[in-house]
């Protein structure tokens, strides 16, 4: 034996209204929930856009301040190492203080 289900039937609606307004009062909310769903995601997206720009921004600050300081230390290495050039095994001139850091990694 075979049993149909009904829908239910809303009683505060009137007979003659509750065919065509569940219907379409379904599909309006449904579309009202997919606009919310859609304005939330993009808020959120929002929000890590902004978040992402921001640490972008720090991490570029912070990239040319680290350039500054290598530059600042090199130019104090360069005058303070004696200029003495010496060239290697292999014909190129470099400074004594460079020789010896390639020997002792093994480049000269």
């Amino acid at each position: 034996m075979m049993c149909e289900v009904m829908p239910t039937i809303n009683e505060d609606t009137p007979m003659s209204q509750r065919g065509s307004q569940s219907s379409g009062s379904d599909s309006d909310s449904h579309f009202e929930q997919l606009m919310v769903n859609m304005l939330d995601e993009r808020d959120r997206l929002l929000d890590t856009l902004r978040e992402t720009q921001e640490s972008l921004s720090l991490a570029q600050q912070r990239l040319q301040d680290v350039i500054y300081d290598r530059d600042s230390l090199q130019r104090q290495l360069n005058s303070a190492l004696p200029q003495v050039f010496v060239e290697d095994r292999k014909g190129k001139r470099h400074s004594q203080s460079c020789l010896r850091i390639l020997k002792i990694l093994g480049w000269a």
